[in-house]
């Protein structure tokens, strides 16, 4: 341990504790990364230079979601100009009657999607199609929000089930049976995702209004002269309008049809970020098509303009957690070495304090338990989930024989942890980025909503695992 490790850790709990009290914490975290590098290479010119190349790494790590945002984003501006946006969500609006209905429609519909693809393919199609009519139903955008990350990101992902990559990596590092691991893990993310959805739906139920289109005008950031115009487009291109809105969602779901087909006959995987790369080059090619259809002449001219826009809105809403991701990429030496210009044995400042501190667990299962949850939530903190489950993975078997828990049961453990913080639940610099950029919502306030609900969480499955595992 050396003196950049305590600074390193000293600057996490600052950010931690910065976020809970509300403020910002780009400025922070910026003062952290150049302090830990300084203290690090001793060179105040390499420690500005990994201050800048922090930011420049996150966003390399990120662009593709800042890219999904952006192209759905403008996908949608360009249905906006032919009226196509609102015949898309009608037929959804007899279902999602209410707010608690919508809130519900929304993880039941993520959950089904981000189990078989991961949530990545999944925010995008629920966050264009039912996002708009939950908002026009009563759901605040932030109750949409969560409703995505904590039935995607958390439930879902944290078990990772259907393609059991994440229990794969908990079970390798010690020789586990994968299927045990992801047994335990499905039963441990269904009791934490109950939980933390039920407790996130009690304190949003307040804020639920009646069903009415003025919610969604708001949420869209219409004028009232935008909407007068909106009203004289639609009927100029009523039937191009009622076109594009059984193209757009039957174009998705022929692209979702052949990710099914792909996971059951297994000739091509398709997995996370390609399933999103199909949904991304799809919405391109629809934006193309509804500019040509809607204007020949001004085409070329609209579809680059709607690019700018969604661009400009992903940065603008979603660029502010690329310092922030930096400083916690500066913890794992997958990253570091790029940041501090380092090409061999880059420093893995937040997993060395995490071994360092597994000798302070004591020896009982109540402690094993929580201690294996509590390194799996810090290892989740450089917004993967995944980077951190090897080390959750090896400690649970030298855990197991000395403390007198089955080592399956503290590997799930630890993999909840991981994942439901560092998979897109609680970490702003992760794919959450995503799924508050189409709600519409700050990412620092759906952190801080999400916060309470998943710990809560998390400590009842643990409970249960003690109890009945």
């Amino acid at each position: 341990m050396t003196l950049a490790h305590w600074l390193y850790l000293g600057g996490t709990l600052f950010i931690i504790g910065t976020m809970l009290f509300r403020k910002n914490v780009v400025v922070p975290a910026i003062v952290a990364t150049f302090i830990v590098s300084l203290s690090y290479t001793s060179s105040v010119g390499i420690a500005l230079q990994s201050t800048f190349r922090a930011s420049l790494t996150a966003a390399s790590s990120l662009f593709d979601i800042f890219l999904i945002i952006a192209v759905m984003t403008a996908l949608l501006n360009a249905l906006k100009d032919i009226g196509a946006d609102e015949k898309m969500i009608q037929p959804f609006q007899g279902v999602m009657r209410n707010g608690t209905i919508s809130f519900f429609v929304i993880v039941v519909v993520t959950y089904g999607i981000s189990m078989f693809f991961w949530p990545t393919p999944a925010v995008p199609l629920v966050g264009a199609i039912l996002i708009p009519v939950a908002v026009r139903a009563g759901l605040p955008p932030i109750g949409a929000g969560i409703a995505i990350s904590l039935a995607g990101q958390g439930m879902a992902l944290s078990s990772d089930y259907m393609i059991q990559i994440a229990p794969t990596l908990s079970a390798a590092a010690s020789n586990l049976s994968v299927s045990a691991v992801a047994d335990r893990a499905l039963m441990l993310s269904i009791i934490t995702g109950v939980v933390a959805i039920g407790l996130a739906y009690v304190s949003l139920r307040k804020h639920m209004q009646k069903p009415s289109s003025e919610h969604l005008k708001k949420w869209q950031g219409e004028d009232t002269d935008d909407k007068k115009e909106d009203k004289a487009l639609s009927s100029v291109h009523k039937k191009k309008a009622k076109l594009f809105a059984v193209v757009v969602p039957v174009v998705f779901l022929i692209i979702v049809s052949y990710m099914i087909y792909s996971k059951v006959v297994d000739v091509v995987e398709i997995e996370g970020g390609e399933g999103a790369a199909l949904i991304g080059g799809g919405a391109l090619l629809l934006l193309i098509t509804v500019a040509f259809t809607n204007n020949r002449k001004q085409a070329l001219e609209r579809v680059s303009s709607h690019i700018i826009d969604g661009l400009l809105f992903a940065f603008k809403a979603m660029g502010i957690v690329l310092p922030i991701a930096g400083f916690f990429f500066l913890g794992s030496d997958e990253t570091a070495g790029a940041i501090l210009g380092i090409t061999e044995d880059a420093p893995g400042f937040l997993f060395e304090l995490i071994v360092a501190g597994e000798n302070f667990i004591p020896n009982h299962p109540i402690f094993a338990a929580f201690g294996i949850l509590l390194v799996g939530m810090i290892s989740g903190l450089d917004g993967s989930g995944f980077s951190g489950l090897p080390l959750t993975g090896a400690l649970a078997d030298p855990l197991s024989a000395t403390m007198g828990i089955d080592a399956t049961t503290l590997a799930a453990i630890g993999q909840m942890g991981a994942i439901w913080v560092g998979g897109g639940t609680l970490i702003a610099w992760s794919s959450l980025v995503a799924v508050a950029g189409f709600a519409k919502v700050p990412v620092m306030e759906l952190v801080r909503k999400s916060f309470f609900p998943v710990v809560i969480g998390l400590l009842a499955s643990t409970v249960f695992a003690l109890l009945f595992l």
